[in-house]
């Protein structure tokens, strides 16, 4: 099944934009564990949509209903199964886009790989709607991970030429914490300041803009993952790809290892408080597809909202002609900043798995 990921704990999700409702079945959580509805709540709430000018105006309260899995806000062992109730569609926006699909939307491969049958309304199983359940998976895999000491966090680290500051070497749950409380997930908030004005501009260009994430985990232990086609950055980069619009992963240096010489991209070993840690960590806190004890440091990389106000050259898929496309609806003029959390909520998932698969299922 192409819209599930994971090994021991393993997360699915359902439904489309403009459909009754999405949601996510979680199969594999550890029983026992208490989940706070309340930080739960707030967490979604990073994400949701209607909340300021830099994104769309479809309001949506998100409020997960669980259907199972969750007794007395404890874990129980079966299944947990999740639903958000979808309610300020408009569809009648979308009708054209079943003969004229968008520039660099799903519309045409859907349409190829389902002869037509596709629900495509709102971007129908592909929509950034979906990343919603996928926090309610992420942010109950946050709050176990806390339980054990591990911490994840992630800010957005630039919006088309702007930049925010990097996380230091050794981010911490606090540092994590203040950005969460930011309306605008930055470090600095001149930098969010930019960042926004360069959204804002796009918007009323009737364009979009693209932007990075950047996130950590710490508190994680050596020596989890494998090697060769089954290590932590496999495992994180195949789930984080799962995220609409994500077009790109790299972890520590990334790319820009390859423009460094090795005396200067190796990460010098020393002796630290009783524990072995690194002076730098180009390698994100990954060698060999194994955990170091290192923060584990990725950037993913979003693209420009392809739902955009200017008119664009499409066809007509019935005339099989050239024609012309000018996209109606509710569109975000940027994706970045409401991903930071949906970033953060894959991240703590898949790791979460890697930490069962550590120690066989329990903890």
């Amino acid at each position: 099944m192409s819209s599930k990921f994971g090994k021991l704990l393993t997360v699915s999700v359902f439904g489309q934009s403009h459909g009754k409702a999405i949601g996510v079945v979680l199969d594999g959580l550890p029983a026992g564990e208490a989940v706070d509805l309340d930080e739960l709540n707030a967490f979604l709430d990073r994400r949701k949509p209607g909340k300021s000018p830099l994104s769309t105006t479809r309001k949506e309260a998100d409020a997960p209903v669980f259907l199972s899995g969750l007794e007395n806000g404890v874990t129980c062992g079966s299944p947990l199964c999740a639903i958000i109730e979808n309610g300020d569609q408009r569809s009648k926006d979308y009708r054209e886009l079943l003969d004229k699909p968008r520039p660099g939307h799903a519309d045409y491969t859907a349409a190829c790989k389902w002869d037509g049958c596709a629900d495509m309304r709102g971007g129908g199983h592909f929509s950034g709607r979906l990343t919603a359940p996928l926090c309610i998976a992420g942010g109950i895999a946050k709050q176990i991970l806390a339980r054990r000491g591990v911490y994840v966090g992630a800010h957005l680290a630039a919006v088309g030429t702007e930049n925010d500051v990097s996380f230091p070497l050794h981010p911490t749950k606090e540092l994590f914490d203040s950005v969460a409380a930011k309306s605008f997930p930055v470090l600095d908030g001149q930098a969010g300041e930019r960042m926004q004005a360069v959204i804002l501009a796009a918007k009323n260009d009737m364009d979009s803009v693209g932007g990075v994430i950047e996130c950590a985990a710490v508190g994680l232990p050596a020596g989890l993952g494998d090697p060769m086609f089954d290590g932590v950055e496999n495992r994180l980069a195949a789930a984080l790809f799962g995220i609409p619009a994500v077009k790109g992963v790299e972890f520590g240096a990334g790319f820009g290892a390859s423009r460094l010489h090795g005396s200067e991209n190796n990460d010098p070993f020393t002796m630290e408080e009783g524990r072995i840690v690194t002076t730098q960590n180009n390698a994100g806190g990954i060698l060999g597809g194994i955990t170091t004890g290192m923060p584990v440091m990725l950037r993913v990389g979003i693209k420009p909202t392809p739902s955009i106000g200017r008119s664009q050259r499409t066809v007509s898929l019935s005339a099989q002609a050239d024609a012309e496309l000018t996209i109606h609806g509710r569109h975000d003029p940027c994706i970045a900043h409401r991903a930071v959390p949906v970033v953060e909520a894959v991240t703590a998932a898949v790791l979460l798995d890697l930490l069962l698969e550590g120690n066989h299922g329990t903890f």
